[in-house]
């Protein structure tokens, strides 16, 4: 198969699809891989790295989409790339189509068959591609809110660990899934007193076992939201509906009771996010403020820390690639339930039920969907 790894061009994106080990294992298993010219420059890996990994490095973006029978990216196609897609194109990528409806009316148009890592499941129901990136994310959260809180970048000038006869900061996690748990490690790691709300009580009983008495875990509804809003300094929103908008936790006139120069980091807003007054933001200008409460919503978190990210991803991806590569996705999808997951849009049709719900598309099973 011709697998092509285009630039990303995202705002402050430098993360890229395939790292050279990858690229090494599909050459030598007989597949040819065309790469834009310093797609790994980002993460300190040139032309010359994929080259000897056995890619032919190409000028542009076209070349590769021209060329190319599947595309692997990392985050969603922008419409400048949307407008080089085909029908006879796989794309294999994070999309988030749910909250975004012009990326998902230009994939539709085009007749692509468009796999998203994000609703790839395994055999626990686990989402293994999305979950490299949770971490990441998660871990980031405490990163960026603890500097979000600093009077210089508008916050309420407070320590997350505070210091010997001071109170350490408040960090309220919503959600216990993957972003959750890595964002109470590393608040923990700080000194933060750390509350995690969820609404389920395995979660819980997980969670708590293996922070023992460093954390709290309250069940999540309005009540409990609400009484811990106003005194948390800092809230991460984390949590998923795998395919769906997030549902808003947080809504615009909760951020009257909250703390001035509280933050609020939305993990979510890759779906829409989980409070009702965010927006997504770059890294470029991360942050902007809602009735005195800093609001972090920058979308594509993981880029921050690119070599990182993109590692944690091949890891992941790698063995997905290989799949759909030795059997062609048709096959490899039919013959894989928990890549077919992964099936949002495939010749004009939108197969994930969630996104079709949200956006207002007929669904279609994605097995059904592959007969044509």
């Amino acid at each position: 198969m011709k697998i092509g790894v285009p630039k990303e061009i995202k705002n402050h994106e430098y993360r890229v699809g395939m790292v050279p080990a990858s690229v090494r294992e599909l050459t030598q298993r007989g597949h040819q891989v065309y790469i834009e010219t310093e797609a790994g420059a980002g993460i300190g890996m040139h032309d010359e790295d994929y080259e000897a990994a056995g890619a032919e490095v190409l000028q542009t973006a076209a070349e590769v989409f021209a060329v190319a029978e599947m595309i692997v990216k990392v985050k969603e196609p922008q419409a400048v790339e949307r407008a080089m897609l085909r029908e006879d194109h796989t794309l294999f990528t994070y999309l988030h189509l749910a909250p975004d409806a012009p990326q998902t009316a230009d994939l539709v148009k085009s007749g692509a068959t468009c796999i998203a890592y994000e609703t790839v499941t395994d055999s626990k129901g686990h989402l293994p591609l999305l979950a490299p990136m949770s971490e990441v994310a998660g871990r980031l959260s405490i990163q960026a809110g603890a500097a979000c809180l600093e009077k210089a970048h508008g916050g309420r000038g407070v320590l997350l660990g505070g210091v010997p006869g001071v109170e350490p900061a408040k960090v309220m996690i919503i959600g216990g899934g993957t972003v959750g748990l890595n964002a109470a490690q590393m608040a923990i790691g700080l000194g933060a007193r750390v509350v995690i709300m969820d609404r389920n009580v395995e979660v819980m009983r997980f969670l708590d076992a293996i922070f023992e008495s460093r954390i709290e875990t309250i069940f999540s509804n309005m009540d409990s939201i609400e009484r811990h809003l106003v005194n948390a300094d800092l809230v991460i929103g984390g949590v998923l509906i795998p395919g769906a908008a997030a549902p808003k936790l947080v809504r615009r006139h909760h951020l009257a009771t909250m703390r001035p120069g509280s933050v609020l980091v939305d993990v979510a807003i890759d779906q829409g996010g989980c409070f009702e007054t965010s927006k997504p933001t770059t890294h470029a200008d991360p942050t902007y403020v809602v009735d005195d409460i800093v609001h972090y919503c920058v979308a594509n978190m993981p880029g921050a820390v690119p070599r990182t990210s993109t590692f944690a991803l091949n890891n992941a991806t790698l063995p997905f690639i290989v799949e759909l590569a030795e059997k062609g996705s048709r096959e490899a999808m039919l013959g894989n339930p928990h890549l077919l997951q992964g099936l949002n849009v495939h010749r004009g049709m939108v197969t994930y039920d969630d996104v079709a719900h949200d956006l207002g598309y007929d669904y279609v099973p994605a097995v059904e969907a592959l007969k044509h």
